[in-house]
């Protein structure tokens, strides 16, 4: 495997200094602020992620106010309680996007939450013990436990309430087979998320880099992704 040094090189060439790098990287929260999340924040993000999948995320996020009216706030207790009427409203309600589909994932992702609650306190303590090592494992049980969790979802939702995760989107796939890793091109069986999490646990152990920021340096390494000034010159 190719050494991270590298393909940090690479990322800076492209973004020109750390500091425009580290300008690109999430907020990671550390573990107590992270099992402080509520569930119904779990249950919300989780909701609008399986929205913005394959939606144009700006609608999503324009109609948000209204989607936390129409599903109460989402709290996990009501909306396993939702009766098929209701959630046939929902799918009538011109305030939210109508996708019945995606609608129905609602009460079953809330189920999801609350039955990880019973045997960890509460969600948020399940996710923020969830040891980064084993991060692929996370995705797993979001995919299979979850509704309409799988593929970028489930770490989506992940990485947008603050845990400390590596997104696979196509940039970072591609860096990681450049520097030598024989995964596919869609890697989604065990045996390359396996090899994908090793990868990353052996370039967090060589640079102490948080996961979020290995990710995005893989990304910025690829592709014609330059700064500005770069450009210029």
């Amino acid at each position: 495997m190719q050494k991270f040094s590298k393909i940090h090189d690479r990322a800076l060439a492209r973004k020109g200094s750390d500091a425009n790098l580290n300008a690109l990287l999430p907020k990671i929260k550390k573990k107590p602020a992270l099992s402080k999340i509520p569930d119904h924040r779990y249950l919300s993000e989780m909701t609008r992620c399986v929205f913005q999948a394959g939606f144009v995320w700006r609608v999503v996020n324009q109609k948000w106010d209204d989607f936390e009216t129409v599903f109460f706030g989402f709290a996990p207790e009501k909306m396993i309680r939702l009766s098929p009427e209701q959630l046939e409203g929902f799918g009538k309600d011109k305030r939210i996007i109508r996708n019945m589909q995606k609608i129905l994932s609602v009460p079953k992702n809330a189920q999801f939450i609350l039955d990880e609650a019973h045997d960890h306190g509460s969600f948020a303590t399940r996710v923020s013990q969830w040891p980064l090592a084993e991060l692929h494992a996370l995705f797993g049980l979001l995919k299979s436990n979850g509704s309409r969790l799988g593929g970028m979802t489930g770490p989506r939702v992940l990485r947008s309430l603050g845990k400390d995760t590596y997104l696979l989107t196509s940039d970072v796939v591609h860096c990681l087979q450049k520097a030598g890793l024989e995964i596919a091109k869609n890697p989604t069986s065990k045996r390359d998320q396996v090899l994908i999490q090793h990868t990353f646990n052996q370039w967090h152990e060589e640079t102490g880099f948080d996961y979020a920021k290995l990710s995005l340096i893989c990304a910025c390494s690829v592709g014609e992704n330059y700064a500005m000034d770069k450009l210029i010159r």
